[in-house]
């Protein structure tokens, strides 16, 4: 969600404290997602057992990361990403410790070079210790780092938030989109009387001269979706009945305001119900959906979602921040874009969910007036997907070649199309599929996935029987929309397909001619219909299809001018 909301804002609940000079991070660090090396595709990422000790007075952490590699082929050597900033204190390889000149981390890629080369089916397990300040966020979650803040009372709040940037800001990974260990364990270490909410399974917590560890277990979490929140939590508890028979535990952390707290917890069952019905299981059912309250705005971290939306409501009656980060559970947590080109899988889905939940929710009116919403807001800058491996800030940064704001409103527009053009029961048996691999998806019969913009395309095909890709071709593949022209001559209305690069586009029309409605079938990228003389017509009636539109384009162009006009008049 790093670019849904408006930057530039102190998002705290309590006054934002200046935090110190962050160490700077190396290009590679800073961008997360750049190709994997070939013995980080060489190994299966079984298992990350991580202890991390979070002292806020010093506004530091000590580490100490046990991971378990299986050899896909014959290795000489182990590459992880960790931050250069965190010093590292040690390295072994199954118990082996190893002499400073067998490793090195010069730009925050940690080459680690084995006692023995492992063969094709081996494991090891390597362990690194480390210490330091690590990097802190200036305006997360659009900045990812460490959030050292203070509750309204004063007491330590830290909070963790690292799409942008990385897993490797506070723990030794492989920072790709396919890095995910099979299997986490953390152990949070905190001064008593302090909390630790983490993902999956909480198990246990042992307390100790002033210190309490909080235990945790996740199965198959995305790289970024691992996070620390760590404050004077208090904890509401309830259970939901899953339309697939299975029982969910739902929890949420909150830092003090309890009768706000309990009225988002209120919102808990029905956005899953919307969700499970709509989409499918909720993916982590046997471990939790869980919240935590945090002094940032959110992100959606496995089954420990990021809120800090201070219990805001929208005009439709619903807190829209959470509801946009319990859909990623499904697009981004279940199904993960193999890629970061690939992100709009993350955020065209899950901005989708919005007003498809105003539907559930209010009808017809409220789905449209979201869509709305979204379409005065795409750019047609850049492409949603360039078809080639792109790093997570390559995507979000315009001035990079990125679609930026487009991943999110752009794609959400583009599935009402698809949705409206192969039909209901194509599209969610599409959906179904991109997610969980099957379209009969059960608690208990899928695992996470990786999934790319190609195997989407392919899917659809498959199901509809049709070759889709030029709907996807000149809808994610170029930036300019289709333009729809019309032109009136004598009694006939000539429609036509202006799309960029002359691309086919045969997407068929509705017209509303007087009071009836005719579809035109465009095969060929034109069409025309009869039309009487004095008769009025209407494109698009029911407003199917994303295409360009001229009096949005006047409208941002205003915008933009009363932007620049409000900015040269501020005495500031």
């Amino acid at each position: 969600m790093r670019r849904l909301l408006l930057p530039g804002i102190c998002l705290a609940l309590a006054a934002c404290a200046t935090a110190p000079t962050a160490p700077r991070l190396t290009d590679y660090t800073a961008n997360s997602g750049s190709e994997r090396a070939p013995e980080q595709r060489a190994v299966v990422f079984e298992h990350a057992d991580l202890t991390i000790r979070v002292d806020p007075a010093s506004r530091s952490i000590q580490g100490d990361a046990s991971l378990t590699f299986l050899a896909r082929s014959a290795l000489s050597r182990i590459v992880l990403d960790l931050d250069r900033n965190l010093p590292i204190d040690s390295v072994a390889v199954d118990g082996t410790i190893l002499a400073p000149h067998d490793y090195s981390n010069p730009d925050g890629r940690l080459f680690v070079r084995l006692p023995k080369p492992l063969a094709a089916g081996d494991r090891t397990t390597m362990r690194v210790v480390y210490h330091g300040m690590p990097h802190v966020a200036v305006r997360a979650p659009w900045d990812g780092g460490f959030i050292w803040s203070r509750t309204p009372d004063g007491q330590p709040w830290v909070g963790t938030a690292v799409e942008g940037e990385g897993c490797d800001l506070f723990w030794p990974c492989i920072d790709h989109p396919m890095g995910k260990p099979l299997l986490v364990d953390e152990h949070i270490t905190v001064p008593a009387p302090l909390v630790a909410a983490g993902n999956g399974i909480a198990m246990g917590m042992d307390e100790a001269n002033g210190w309490r560890t909080y235990h945790w277990r996740s199965k198959n979490p995305s790289t970024y979706g691992i996070a620390l929140n760590v404050a004077p939590y208090h904890v509401l508890s309830a259970n939901y009945a899953s339309r697939y028979g299975n029982t969910i535990p739902l929890r949420f952390w909150y830092v003090s305001d309890e009768k706000r707290a309990r009225a988002l917890f209120a919102e808990f069952p029905t956005m899953l119900d919307f969700l499970e019905s709509t989409i499918g299981p909720y993916p982590f059912g046997d471990e939790k959906m869980g919240v935590a309250e945090t002094p940032y705005k959110g992100m959606e971290h496995q089954t420990i979602n990021a809120y800090g939306n201070q219990y805001a409501k929208t005009s439709y009656g619903y807190d829209d921040l959470l509801q946009h980060e319990l859909s990623h559970e499904w697009f981004g947590n279940q199904v993960t874009n193999a890629n970061w080109d690939d992100m709009w899988l993350h955020e065209g889905f899950a901005s989708y969910m919005q007003p498809l939940y105003m539907e559930y929710l209010h009808g017809e009116q409220a789905y449209f007036a979201s869509l709305m919403g979204m379409r005065s807001l795409i750019q047609d800058k850049y492409p949603v997907v360039s078809g080639q491996p792109k790093r997570e800030e390559d995507i979000y940064e315009p001035a990079r070649g990125g679609a930026g704001s487009d991943i999110y409103n752009k794609g959400a527009l583009v599935l009402h199309t698809l949705r409206g053009y192969i039909g209901d029961d194509a599209f969610f048996r599409s959906t179904k599929r991109l997610v969980y691999g099957t379209d009969q998806p059960r608690p208990g019969q899928f695992q996470p996935r990786y999934g790319t913009t190609k195997e989407f395309i392919d899917i659809v095909d498959q199901v509809t029987g049709k070759d889709m890709h030029w709907f996807f071709d000149v809808y994610l593949y170029q930036a300019a929309l289709p333009e729809l022209q019309a032109e009136r001559q004598g009694d006939q209305l000539l429609l036509n397909w202006k799309v960029q690069d002359g691309k086919p586009f045969p997407m068929p029309v509705e017209v509303r001619v007087g009071s009836s409605i005719v579809t035109v079938p465009m095969s060929d990228g034109h069409g025309r219909i009869p039309i009487p003389a004095l008769a009025t017509y209407t494109l698009d009636p029911r407003s199917k299809i994303l295409r360009r539109d001229v009096g949005i384009e006047e409208y941002q162009q205003y915008r933009e001018a009363q932007r620049k006009l409000k900015k040269e008049r501020s005495p500031n």
